[in-house]
């Protein structure tokens, strides 16, 4: 756990006890500070509760042992609210209902929207910064073994090119850890140490709403990949969205790195304004995917070439870095090659949930069997459009399996198969050798699973009972 002698003494209040809340109680508490804590579910507040401690030591022989009218106890909370409870350590109470004068920063979850909840106004209020848990690990860093820090973020491809920047550290011998919008929550890492082959390297996928929650973090190297419209809802217009990414490099030091891919007019304009060292980067710059079985397509060229000016940033010779990229195994439901039987290659693209995102799959293989449907989010394939050339024949899943059949009929063979087995088992026995079955949904996967993730290990389930 990242713990820090920085926040020894302070009094936070934490919005929100799903794994970055709990894990940024947790931190906080072994490092010493007051915590009262709140979400709006009665389970999240009874799990806080009856979790082990993550107390020890000093920390624990400290706060256990505080007095009654210590600054956290209950007389010290106004009552106009639902009723504070304590913990060991901590205290149970809705920030929105007690005084926050004198408290040190107020972290919220990125999923509160603070464009739109009344807790941004009542920081404001109260003098108190309003911040995420990237912020604390931020300002734990000064304790912390030395390190460097690559943060990540951009609209799309966030989550591989973090994946394989940490790849590529691993491949280099370096202690690396990756978190932020992806894994574990960070601060539930132990810190990492030093081997022979350098420092440790936290690489850290980085949404907008954590940037925005970030008011110190200085990344020693700090990528954009690409900015298009998304999440509008919690910003004012997309160029208020765009500025969210661009603070990422304001906060940047004069020593540290930007790599940016200047493919998109917001990116460049971005790249216009760095006054530190820029690299600038495109995903013409990658001429031969062949030997990167994971990494298809031109979204991971731009991915890529993202993680090799990264690489080369932090020293990593470039003989390592081509090893890594061979040998990069693919995030889950992410283009991930599942099998390859009797020379047909299955893949896993279940986390592309619109049809943006299935387009890429579509360019990456040439002969495609392609599933496709769910939930549709829009009633429009037009992204996927160029690429139809490359579809063999395609199968239509779920709710969107009749508006899919009529919008791809005049374009490719269309079966409309309802179940996500049944297209299983109808397109392997029609595709070739060479050719890709690909499940792809560009829709959200509600109307037959929990989530995209357990309708991609339902395909990868199906293809292992083919016969």
């Amino acid at each position: 756990m990242i713990a820090s002698p920085a926040f020894r003494g302070k009094r936070y209040a934490v919005l929100g006890l799903a794994r970055s809340g709990l894990a940024t109680v947790r931190a906080l508490l072994e490092s010493g500070a007051e915590v009262v804590a709140w979400d709006s579910r009665a389970e999240a507040r009874e799990a806080v509760l009856s979790s082990p401690s993550p107390l020890r030591g000093e920390g624990q022989s400290r706060l256990a042992s505080e007095p009654a009218d210590s600054p956290l106890s209950l007389s010290s909370l106004r009552d106009d609210g639902p009723s504070p409870r304590r913990g060991e350590g901590l205290v149970l109470a809705d920030p929105m209902a007690i005084d926050l004068g004198g408290f040190d920063g107020l972290v919220v979850s990125p999923g509160v929207p603070i464009n739109r909840h009344p807790i941004a106004a009542r920081a404001r209020e109260a003098g108190v910064p309003l911040i995420g848990d990237i912020e604390l690990f931020a300002q734990a860093r000064a304790a912390l073994p030395p390190h460097r820090v690559v943060g990540i973020t951009g609209t799309n491809g966030k989550s591989t090119t973090t994946a394989l920047v940490h790849h590529i550290c691993e491949t280099a011998g370096l202690p690396a850890l990756m978190g932020g919008n992806i894994g574990v929550p960070i601060l539930s890492r132990d810190p990492l140490q030093p081997n022979p082959k350098g420092s440790g390297v936290y690489v850290l996928e980085l949404s907008s709403y954590q940037i925005d929650l970030t008011t110190s973090l200085d990344c020693d190297v700090a990528v954009l990949l690409n900015i298009t419209p998304d999440h509008l809802d919690r910003y004012l217009d997309f160029a208020d969205y765009a500025a969210s990414k661009a603070r990422l490099f304001q906060l940047q030091s004069k020593a540290s790195v930007a790599v940016i891919a200047t493919e998109d007019d917001p990116s460049r304009a971005i790249a216009a304004h760095v006054n530190h060292r820029l690299v600038r980067v495109a995903s013409t710059e990658i001429t031969d995917q062949s030997r990167w079985p994971s990494l298809q397509g031109p979204h991971n060229a731009q991915n890529a070439a993202a993680a090799i000016a990264v690489a080369r940033a932090l020293n990593i010779a470039d003989a390592v870095i081509e090893a890594a990229l061979e040998t990069y195994p693919g995030l889950p439901h992410r283009m991930e090659r599942v099998a390859e039987r009797d020379g047909v290659l299955f893949v896993n693209d279940s986390k592309a949930t619109n049809p943006t995102s299935t387009a890429p799959a579509l360019a990456a293989y040439p002969a495609v069997h392609w599933i496709l449907g769910g939930q549709a989010k829009t009633d429009e394939l037009d992204a996927c459009a160029p690429w139809f050339g490359h579809v063999r024949a395609a199968y239509t899943i779920g709710e969107a399996g009749t508006l899919f059949q009529k919008l791809l009929g005049p374009h490719m063979k269309v079966e409309d198969c309802e179940m996500l087995c049944e297209a299983v088992k109808r397109a392997a026995a029609a595709a070739a050798p060479g050719e890709t079955v690909l499940l792809s949904p560009a829709c959200a996967s509600f109307d037959q699973f929990r989530d995209y993730e357990a309708r991609g290990d339902a395909f990868r389930a199906a293809v292992g009972a083919l016969k």
